[in-house]
C-alpha cells in the first residue's frame, strides 16, 4: 500500500471558528499530512510523521501552507465564457448575456469543452469541490459529470429547470420535461464515483407552479438529494416574483407551498430575507450561499453574516456572475461585505467559510473540508508570498492569523502551489 507525505505548514480546524473561536484551529509550522488510498490517515508533525512513515513518498512544500481544497458552494460553470461581463441589473445581465451563451450548451461538444476548462480554473484556484448549475439541456449536466469524473473531483450539479414564458423560448422545458430528465439523470449520475445529483429549478420567476410542484416532488421521492435555487438576491426581483405569485406570503412562500423547503436545501444569495422567511430557513436547517464577489458586481446588496448563527452559511463564486474564479477572492470579498455591515470577519472565520462550512453546507462536512483523519484529501497549498506586496506584508507576521490574512485579500492563483485532488497532484 503506496503511502505519499505531503509536507508543509499545517492549519487543521478542530471545530467551528464562529463558535469556538480562532483557538480551535491547530497550526503546525512544520507539519504533514499522510494520504493513504486518496484519503488523510494523519495529520501532525513532519518529523513525527517521517520517523511513523518511512516509507512514505515525500512531497515537501516548505514553508507553503497546507489546507483543505477550497470548496465553492454555488457557481454555474455554462458561464465560464461571460464572467466579468458589463451589465446592469441581475434580470438584464440574464437577459444580455447568461440566457444567450446558455442555449449554446445544446451542443454536447461545447458543454464539454467548456465544462473541462472550468474545472481546470478551479483546479489552478485550489478549488477541489463545486456545486454548479448547468443549464436545460441534459447535454450540460452529462458534460460536467463527465469532465468531473476524469479530474477524480467530488462535484454536485443539476439540469437548470425553467418552464415560464418569462425565460427565452429557446431556453425552456416544460414541468413534465423537467421532472423526467432531473430523474434520469439523477439516476445516472447520483453517488458515482464522488458525484452527486442537485434538483435544480433556477428559481421562482423562470418557473411555473406546475414545474415547482413537480420537482419538490422528484425531491420527496429522493430526499437525500439537496436542492438548489436562487432566494431574495435583488429588491426589484422580488418585486417580480410578487407579481408572479401574488399569493405567496414572500418569495421562499414560492418554494416552500410547493415542496421545496427542507434541509437538503441550499437557497443562494439570500440578501433581502423577510424575518418569516429567516425563521422558516432556520427551523427547517436549510442552508444559504453567500457569493458576495456576485452581490456586489450585479448590485444585489450586502449578506448579514448574522444570518450565520442560525443556519448553515457556504460560500461561493457564483462564476459568472461572480467575477474571480477564486476563492481566495471570494474569502477577500465576503471580508469587505461584513466590514460594510459592521463586522469585522476573522481570517480563521474566512478560511472556514471557504472550506469547512461549505462543505457542511452541502451536507459533505463529513467527508471533505477539513485536514483531520479519514476525511478525503482534497488539498490547497498556499504559499504565503506569492507576490511581492503579499511577501512584504506576510513578513511581518506575528502569527499564523497575521501571515494567512494578506493572501486572503491579495492573493489569486499564483498563491496556489499545488492542488491534490484524492491525494492525487492536479496541477502544477
Amino acid at each position: 500500500m503506496t503511502e505519499r507525505l505531503i509536507l508543509g505548514q499545517t492549519l487543521a480546524f478542530g471545530g467551528d471558528p464562529f463558535t469556538d473561536g480562532p483557538e480551535v484551529a491547530r497550526h503546525e509550522r512544520r507539519g504533514g499530512v499522510l494520504v493513504r488510498d486518496g484519503h488523510i490517515a494523519a495529520v501532525g508533525g513532519a518529523e513525527d510523521l517521517r520517523a511513523r512513515h518511512p516509507a512514505a513518498q515525500v512531497t515537501d512544500h516548505g514553508d507553503a501552507l497546507i489546507l483543505p481544497g477550497f470548496v465553492d458552494a454555488h457557481a454555474h460553470y455554462p458561464q465560464t465564457a461571460i464572467i466579468a461581463s458589463w451589465g446592469k441589473r441581475l434580470i438584464d445581465w440574464l437577459n444580455s448575456y447568461t440566457f444567450p451563451e446558455e442555449a449554446r450548451f445544446a451542443d454536447r461538444a461545447y458543454a464539454a469543452e467548456v465544462a473541462g476548462r472550468y474545472l481546470d480554473l478551479l483546479l489552478a484556484n485550489g478549488t477541489t469541490t463545486v456545486a454548479s448549475y448547468c443549464t436545460i439541456h441534459p447535454e450540460s449536466v452529462e458534460a460536467f459529470f463527465e469532465a468531473a469524473q476524469a479530474r477524480g473531483m467530488r462535484a454536485l450539479a443539476g439540469k437548470t429547470c425553467m418552464d415560464r414564458d418569462t425565460a427565452p423560448a429557446f431556453l425552456r422545458d416544460t414541468a413534465q420535461s423537467a421532472y423526467d430528465d432531473s430523474r434520469a439523470l439523477l439516476a445516472r449520475w447520483h453517488g458515482v464515483d464522488r458525484l452527486s445529483y442537485i434538483i435544480t429549478p433556477r428559481f421562482s420567476p423562470t418557473s411555473t407552479q406546475a414545474q415547482l410542484e413537480a420537482l419538490g416532488a422528484l425531491w420527496a421521492e429522493h430526499p437525500d438529494c439537496l436542492m438548489q435555487t436562487h432566494l431574495s438576491e435583488q429588491t426589484d426581483e422580488i418585486a417580480w416574483v410578487k407579481s408572479l405569485y401574488p399569493a405567496a406570503r414572500d418569495y421562499l412562500d414560492t418554494y416552500e407551498a410547493h415542496g421545496l423547503l427542507g434541509p437538503n436545501g441550499l437557497y443562494g444569495h439570500a440578501i433581502h430575507l423577510e424575518p418569516r422567511e429567516i425563521d422558516r430557513l432556520a427551523e427547517t436547517g436549510a442552508a444559504v450561499v453567500h457569493c458576495p464577489t456576485s452581490n456586489t458586481f450585479i448590485g444585489s446588496g450586502l449578506f448579514d453574516m448574522g444570518l450565520r448563527a442560525r443556519m448553515r452559511l457556504g460560500l461561493a463564486t457564483d462564476t459568472g456572475g461572480g467575477s474571480s474564479f477564486s476563492m481566495l477572492r471570494t474569502m477577500a470579498a465576503a471580508y469587505e461585505v461584513a466590514q460594510l455591515r459592521g463586522t469585522a470577519l476573522h481570517p480563521s472565520e474566512l478560511l472556514w467559510l471557504a472550506t469547512g462550512g461549505s462543505a457542511e453546507a452541502l451536507r459533505l462536512g463529513h467527508r471533505i473540508g477539513r485536514l483531520a483523519e479519514g476525511y478525503e484529501a482534497d488539498l490547497a497549498v498556499i504559499d504565503l508570498a506569492s507576490t511581492p506586496a503579499i511577501a512584504q506584508a506576510s513578513a511581518r507576521a506575528e502569527t499564523i492569523w497575521e501571515a494567512v490574512f494578506p493572501t486572503i485579500m491579495m492573493g489569486d492563483d499564483r498563491a496556489v502551489v499545488q492542488t491534490y485532488v484524492a491525494g492525487r497532484a492536479a496541477r502544477g
